[in-house]
């Protein structure tokens, strides 16, 4: 799903792969694997082409079919993005190592993320947002 949406923002754009690998700063063959799924795009790059394309992080991850533009600039900030992975959590009344378990990860990978040590995998966040039915973009604004 994220492949096909970030293909779909390409293609309004009216740039090529090669185009929008430029403005994301990253090399062409990069850009190909994240439009064939080969790989999933780091968050820090999708906040970009967010950013680029005026898309909501939830469209975007195919959280939701609003294509609209929106004027919401996001930004990354691991502490407030950990801040909120661990309220989540435990307003769920879940341990790191449940979370880890839904994830097929580490206790200590969900650690550093609620930690802010590391940002969310963008694949994880998706999970996430899908088990608790909440935006993305709240959780990164």
């Amino acid at each position: 799903m994220i492949n096909e949406r970030i293909t779909l923002i390409r293609e309004m754009l009216n740039l090529s792969q090669r185009e929008l690998a430029e403005e994301l700063q990253i090399s062409k063959s990069t850009y190909a694997r994240w439009e064939t799924g080969e790989k999933i795009i780091p968050l820090t790059h999708l906040v970009d082409l967010c950013n680029l394309s005026n898309r909501s992080l939830d469209y975007v991850l195919g959280l939701n079919n609003d294509r609209s533009i929106t004027n919401n600039k996001l930004k990354i900030d691991s502490q407030l993005i950990g801040n909120k992975l661990k309220k989540l959590r435990i307003k769920n009344n879940e341990s790191q190592e449940e979370i880890a378990d839904f994830l097929q990860c580490t206790q200590s990978v969900i650690s550093e993320y609620e930690n802010g040590i590391t940002l969310i995998q963008t694949s994880f966040l998706l999970q996430l947002c899908n088990k608790y039915n909440i935006s993305a973009d709240t959780l990164l604004s």
